[in-house]
């Protein structure tokens, strides 16, 4: 049901452009979707969960991925909708220390005005060559129970 949004939103000769491109990343676990009929899916945001390390110790991280709206309908609510979903859902489940996406800078007011905070530090992951910093978008934090704002977290996986 979201490939053919994300095909709209981000095919690849725009993908092959964004700073992201040519890394692997982790599958939603979880889909948030807005659709009307007859257009379908609208607006999608994938929800992640994953033990991670901060400074060597474990946490339990929701991630937050694949914030997309279809250009048509943007700016009417709906990737507030289905962020606001995705953190219920997180929060609801309790299962989560704190909830963590990437953002490109041009969506940084749009987060921030959320309660995002950036984190400042360095994000490790896994890619097919092996462990890497992660350093294509930053990070931006939202604390469920408690976020660190700084120092390492290692995604002990794919990113989000």
């Amino acid at each position: 049901m979201a490939k053919p949004l994300f095909d709209a939103v981000w095919p690849p000769e725009v993908v092959a452009k964004l700073p992201w491109a040519g890394i692997v990343f982790a599958h939603a676990e979880l889909r948030i979707l807005v659709q009307a009929e007859p257009e379908g899916a609208l607006c999608h945001v994938g929800i992640y969960r994953r033990e991670v390390t901060w400074n060597g110790r474990k946490m339990r991280a929701g991630g937050i991925g694949g914030v997309l709206t279809r250009e048509d309908f943007r700016r009417r609510g709906y990737a507030s909708i289905a962020l606001d979903a995705a953190i219920r859902t997180l929060r609801d489940e309790g299962s989560a220390d704190f909830a963590m996406l990437f953002c490109e800078p041009h969506n940084v007011p749009f987060y921030a005005g959320r309660g995002w905070k950036p984190f400042d530090g360095e994000i490790y992951c896994q890619q097919p060559e092996g462990r890497v910093r992660f350093t294509a978008i930053p990070p931006y934090l939202y604390s469920l129970k408690r976020a660190p704002l700084k120092g390492v977290i290692d995604l002990c996986g794919l990113p989000w």
